[in-house]
């Protein structure tokens, strides 16, 4: 029979982080706010969050990469504004922030959520922080909320493995590193 996992919306005992940039505020603030109310619109108390705000996108990996593996988060929302100016800069910081912040959820095994807007124009920007294109960090939110409960789901599944060559059947709980029986 085929198991089925999918994360709810539910809060359950979990912390959870948000790391946000202060580069393009007018923005981020935006998004920390729809991020905030997504969190609260689904009972998660405003003290099972923390928020650290870093200087630019840029620093976002480093403070995401702590949290989620010095601290003990459910799931971490990152959240900045990177537009884009007369230059290429904007390629090489989207880049990075992006590779960087997939290897810190790969490596913790933590969600690591994308709420950093990548934009050509400012009025992208407004648009997707609250505007006629819906606001970025509400969505990251509940995203975060669906990993974090999903994740959880996966962690406490007792999984069978086919018959082993001598005929003993292996069973493991997720997480455990032999669960030979």
């Amino acid at each position: 029979m085929v198991r089925h996992f999918e994360g709810q919306l539910r809060p359950g005992d979990r912390r959870f982080g948000v790391v946000v940039s202060r580069y393009n505020e007018s923005i981020t603030q935006k998004l920390l706010d729809g991020a905030l109310a997504g969190f609260a619109e689904h009972g998660v108390d405003e003290s099972m969050i923390d928020v650290a705000w870093v200087p630019g996108a840029f620093e976002i990996p480093l403070v995401a990469d702590y949290m989620a593996n010095e601290l003990s988060y459910a799931a971490i929302v990152c959240l900045g504004a990177v537009i884009r100016g007369e230059t290429t800069h904007d390629q090489h910081i989207n880049r990075a922030l992006s590779e960087g912040l997939m290897e810190v959820g790969l490596r913790s095994s933590c969600p690591v959520l994308f709420g950093v807007l990548t934009c050509d124009s400012l009025e992208q920007a407004i648009h997707r922080s609250g505007g006629n294109q819906g606001n970025k960090g509400h969505e990251c939110a509940l995203a975060a909320l669906r990993m974090a409960d999903l994740m959880d789901q996966l962690d406490s599944q007792e999984v069978e493995f086919p018959p082993l060559s001598d005929g003993r059947r292996k069973k493991a709980t997720v997480g455990e590193e032999d669960g030979a029986s």
